[in-house]
């Protein structure tokens, strides 16, 4: 059994000492608050699983079992409680207290668990119990150390749920990272509190190390392309992982408050009708009026979706119109129409998502004195998302079905989400893409609001390793229905 403890002990610290150096690698990278504390604790763990197969091979003694204990005992725990809040605190006051805090309790212990006498000397070849060797000040300083740094784990981790409920992608990747490092460190405290097999303890030791290094080694939002990170120049100046979390925030307050709320002031209600159309746009003197000027974009794709039961031959669709003027544009023929009505596209039960001008009607003095704005324009107040999941070897065809449950749902029951498409990447297996588009972002919000959204986002965590969320400004846009499947 001896020898046992000793071999875990040995692969634990050389594991921790990788574990090390990814956080350097990182730290290098992005100089975080919580990085430099989970390093202390890391190294901490390093030191004490070393310490462990040294003293089962030579035997312990005063050295190493003090060792043992600041590192293991409390250094470990305390640094990895200090990390949470570094991770998960956005204001710099209790950043600051956890600095203050963590480096005074630290100086001090140190102190004293390196200058009290032991109760004996005679500590054998096996892991000697913390109580039977320390005095009553070290055990109780100890005490207080893990009670400190289970409360503030535990309050750190219902803080990260509370944040996930309502957060974003960074709120998703703090939860899961407190997940995995407050269940370690407990088990960590309980470990050296309490009298336990030493092959437990040193295997406990081992985990806790292990799991700040998957934590580090998993992504944490805002995503990066590594090929990118490889040619970029300006890597060194990008802001850090709060920073850039600060300013998505505060920009998008800002565009919150600059975006007119067309939900409340709608000084204008359209006339009866599916879609409300625009008056004619008048022509010529002596001249019929010219065809009703529909707005193309992006909100034709959602009246689509509304009749999505109806049959349509999207073949006719895309037919040219039977006119022999240009198919790229406007149609200019510069003169009145004949006496028959002019040709006009087919409609086939479905919204057009273009417009057709006679091109007398663009020229005529009257069409010249009442421009009417172009319609190739989106609205400003179109907010978009690009995610980009990466899913786990094997789960492709189940995360397939749940977004496409997802999407018909979405299709059903949300008028106001413009576009939600889920790709599949041909040269990437395990990436799926999903690009949304909403009316607004108060539409946004209703939308990640949904019961089926809601599942959609439960259930993918299981299957998904890494999430980029990329906001999107529509510039420019053309959208047509999406031709379908034959059964």
């Amino acid at each position: 059994m001896e020898i046992l403890v000793a071999v875990i002990a040995f692969a634990g610290a050389l594991l921790a000492a990788i574990a090390v150096g990814a956080l350097i690698q990182r730290l290098r990278d992005e100089p975080e608050g919580w990085l430099i504390a989970w390093t202390v604790a890391v190294v901490s763990l390093c030191l004490s699983l070393a310490v462990i197969g040294i003293g089962y091979v030579f035997g312990f003694g005063s050295v190493t079992f003090r060792v043992y204990q600041i590192t293991g005992s409390l250094l470990a725990p305390l640094w990895l409680a200090v990390g949470m809040v570094q991770l998960l605190a956005e204001k710099v006051p209790p950043r600051f207290l956890a600095w203050l805090g963590g480096i005074a309790l630290t100086i001090v212990s140190v102190a004293i668990l390196i200058f009290d006498p032991l109760k004996s000397e005679e500590l054998g070849t096996s892991l000697p119990a913390a109580a039977n060797f320390w005095a009553i000040i070290p055990d109780k300083l100890l005490l207080g150390v893990h009670v400190v740094a289970v409360v503030i784990m535990l309050g750190m981790l219902v803080v990260a749920g509370l944040k996930w409920r309502q957060g974003d992608e960074y709120d998703t990747d703090n939860l899961h990272a407190s997940a995995v490092i407050v269940p370690s460190g407990m088990a960590l405290v309980g470990a050296m509190r309490f009298t336990v097999p030493a092959l437990f303890t040193t295997a406990l030791l081992a985990v806790a190390a292990a799991a700040v290094w998957y934590t580090v080694l998993r992504p944490l939002a805002p995503y990066e392309d590594d090929d990118e990170d490889d040619f970029d120049s300006d890597r060194d100046e990008r802001p850090s992982r709060r920073d850039d979390r600060s300013q998505r925030r505060e920009e998008r307050a800002r565009d919150h408050d600059e975006r007119p709320m067309f939900r409340e002031e709608a000084p204008m209600q359209p006339p009866p009708g599916p879609r409300g159309m625009p008056e004619p746009v008048p022509g010529g003197p002596g001249l019929p009026p010219s065809p009703q000027r529909r707005s193309s974009g992006l909100g034709d794709l959602v009246a689509e979706y509304r009749a999505g039961d109806q049959g349509v031959d999207y073949a006719a669709r895309m037919a040219p119109p039977p006119d022999s003027g240009p198919s790229t544009g406007y149609i200019m023929n510069g003169a009145p129409p004949a006496a028959q009505a002019p040709p006009q596209r087919p409609d086939f039960a479905m919204p057009g998502t273009g417009a057709v001008y006679p091109g007398a009607d663009l020229f005529s003095p009257a069409a010249q004195q009442q421009q009417q704005p172009g319609s190739g324009k989106p609205s400003p107040t179109i907010f978009g998302l690009l995610t980009v999941f990466t899913i786990m070897d094997g789960a492709g065809e189940a995360f397939d079905r749940l977004a496409e449950a997802t999407v018909e749902a979405v299709r059903r029951g949300e008028p106001d989400t413009l576009v939600y498409a889920c790709h599949a990447v041909k040269s990437a297996p395990l990436q799926r893409i999903v690009y949304e588009l909403y009316r607004d972002e108060v539409a946004y919000r209703d939308h990640q609001r949904q019961p089926h959204v809601e599942r959609f986002v439960n259930e993918r965590q299981a299957m998904v390793l890494a999430t980029n969320v990329i906001e999107l400004n529509v510039n420019a846009a053309k959208v047509v229905p999406l031709p379908t499947a034959m059964y």
